[in-house]
């Protein structure tokens, strides 16, 4: 049967979309052994045009979908006390999802922040816009947080979900240089663009619209995708174990994390030699 997945996800872009396409590609070919047991989504048809798409995406796969609009959730609740509508919630969820059988929930551009007593209910993993002990918070929070501190590097990482925001134990990690080569002009413009505001107006003027912003963006996303297929190809081979709260390589071994920089940059070298699109 191999590895039974959960699909946890608010379809906000287009990247939401090209993981879980890229996921389903790799299963139907055999490359990951296992299938997607549901797809569940935070939002429902007619909240959001980007969400929209993926709940349309979803149905044209004939994978089961699970909507279920968070923001019509008591929203007076959520602003009284959010911490207890997330539990609310996310015990709803819960309701919605038990009659699938899963190994393994994955979180994929899902925007919301998992309850404790959900994390300690399933196995569930996050793809997380930054290395292990990088920034934490949404792929904006963590970009605009990286060129504050005019980083050197960024990275992904696939990590279990804990209590702790973003710093669950990771199971995989690329990183990769934000510095240098057509990085270098991007730098050098934003400070220029310093000069006259700070970075803060520059967020409010430009947004995700910074050419250094855009460009640290899509060197994540490309990276994102394979990193992800390897990742779930590694947990369906028993290459890694989630056990315990803990992280186990093949060996059963306690794991810090495998790094798969060569890999993913093979995988990304190959797709520019076919000439595939990688970039957003």
């Amino acid at each position: 049967m191999g590895l039974r997945i959960g699909w946890f996800s608010t379809g906000r872009d287009k990247a939401a979309r090209e993981l879980l396409q890229i996921v389903v590609e790799n299963l139907s070919k055999g490359v990951i052994q296992g299938e997607i047991s549901f797809v569940f989504c935070n939002r429902e048809k007619g909240e959001f045009l980007e969400s929209d798409r993926f709940i349309e995406y979803v149905e044209s796969l004939g994978l089961p979908l699970l909507p279920f609009s968070s923001k019509r959730f008591f929203p007076s609740q959520k602003e009284r006390d959010l911490e207890r509508w997330r539990t609310l919630y996310h015990q709803e969820v819960q309701k919605r999802i038990q009659s699938y059988s899963v190994d393994l929930i994955v979180l994929a551009g899902y925007m919301l922040i998992i309850s404790p007593s959900f994390c300690t209910s399933f196995r569930i993993v996050n793809l997380h816009p930054a290395a292990p002990g990088g920034p934490q918070g949404t792929w904006q929070e963590v970009i605009w947080s990286l060129i504050r501190k005019r980083a050197k590097e960024s990275g992904v990482m696939i990590h279990l979900v804990t209590k702790d925001l973003d710093r669950g134990p990771p199971l995989t990690f690329v990183t990769f240089p934000i510095v240098g080569g057509r990085f270098t002009p991007l730098w050098e413009d934003l400070e220029t663009k310093l000069k006259d505001h700070s970075l803060d107006e520059l967020i409010q003027r430009e947004g995700e619209k910074n050419p250094l912003f855009r460009a640290i963006r899509i060197e994540g996303v490309k990276r994102e995708l394979p990193l992800l297929v390897m990742t779930l190809k590694a947990l369906a081979e028993d290459k890694v174990r989630i056990e315990d709260g803990k992280i186990l390589n093949e060996k059963g071994e306690e794991s810090s994390g495998i790094c798969l920089n060569q890999e993913v940059e093979q995988y990304l070298q190959k797709g520019i030699e076919r000439g595939d699109e990688l970039s957003i």
